[in-house]
């Protein structure tokens, strides 16, 4: 695999050592019904105007809701020359689920 994935946990320490670039890969509503702080909703314009011009050497941070669309989009950047991909375990709902409880 090219792309780690990582824990909630593990995404918010990224988060606040690598400034990645987060990438949410939800539907526009969901995202726009909430998102994590700083979080771009990924659409084709997007994708082709990264892979394009995007900084490859700096650290990606993919979520969906529960983690399987994001591996799949992990794996696209990974494959254009992104260096760092991550994504996030358990998604959105686990991001979520972890901050209501705190």
């Amino acid at each position: 695999m090219k792309f780690k994935t990582l824990s909630v946990t593990d995404s918010e320490n990224l988060i606040k050592t690598a400034n990645p670039l987060i990438l949410d890969c939800r539907d526009l509503k969901d995202y726009k019904a909430g998102h994590l702080d700083d979080a771009l909703h990924v659409h084709e314009g997007l994708k082709e105007s990264l892979v394009k011009r995007g900084d490859k050497q700096r650290s990606l941070l993919i979520y969906c809701y529960y983690g399987h669309a994001s591996e799949h989009l992990a794996e696209f950047f990974s494959d254009f020359g992104f260096k760092d991909v991550y994504s996030m375990a358990g998604g959105y709902a686990s991001w979520k689920e972890l901050h209501q409880a705190a």
